[in-house]
């Protein structure tokens, strides 16, 4: 039986948290490293929307929205994330629907000049932003170190990538954020052994490739 495929790309959120609930529930896939503006025909074919990630099972299912990944994984395996699935979704939505909106338009606000001056969208984007992440800063506090409770979550899963994509965009602004709670979440998942691993590099994937099998978890 081949393995299952997965498109991915290091640096995006969506591609990273898809492969970080693989890798913590131990399914074993093919990768392929690919680069968002040179698409490889064979990831098209099968999905046409041209964005990663995009899985492709051993039945031929494919699966191209990062969240449906996730589920996938987390079905496929006997992991703890199965039991946050349902208490995660309204954050994870809010996190997709209003937070990544206006980390775009923080972090690229020339790619908005139809909304008005790049500097107003930058600063209105940032104090909207802060909304989510001081509930993050709240939640986090709150619960004993991670969104739901003391243990980690598909929610904390599924947000944190966009929180360090956040953090990155103004490192000297981000650790002048008030955020003493979220800061030591966003530091504990980037210290994870496993998450160091999600985020090796790899070779561009080529239909001539050698298939380059990651291994689960327990390897």
């Amino acid at each position: 039986m081949p393995e299952p495929i997965l498109y991915s790309f290091r640096r995006c959120p969506y591609a990273m948290r898809a492969r970080m609930a693989i890798r913590l529930c131990g399914v074993t896939y093919e990768h392929r490293e690919i680069l968002l503006r040179d698409k490889p025909q064979a990831m098209l074919d099968v999905s046409p929307k041209g964005t990663v990630p995009v899985l492709v099972t051993e039945d031929k299912q494919v699966i191209d929205e990062s969240l449906d990944v996730m589920l996938w994984a987390i079905e496929n395996s006997n992991h703890a994330l199965k039991e946050t699935v349902g208490a995660s979704r309204p954050w994870v939505s809010k996190n997709d629907t209003f937070f990544k909106p206006n980390l775009d338009r923080y972090k690229y606000p020339n790619r908005y000049e139809d909304e008005g001056d790049a500097d107003k969208i930058r600063q209105k984007a940032y104090a909207q932003a802060k909304i989510f992440l001081q509930e993050l800063e709240e939640a986090v506090h709150q619960n004993g170190g991670f969104i739901l409770s003391d243990k980690m979550a598909l929610a904390d899963v599924a947000i944190f990538p966009f929180i360090r994509q956040f953090a990155k965009v103004d490192e000297k602004m981000w650790a002048e954020n008030p955020y003493k709670n979220l800061k030591q979440w966003l530091n504990l998942f980037m210290e994870l052994s496993d998450f160091k691993y999600i985020m090796k590099k790899h070779d561009l994937w080529t239909p001539q490739s050698t298939p380059l099998i990651i291994a689960s978890q327990t390897e």
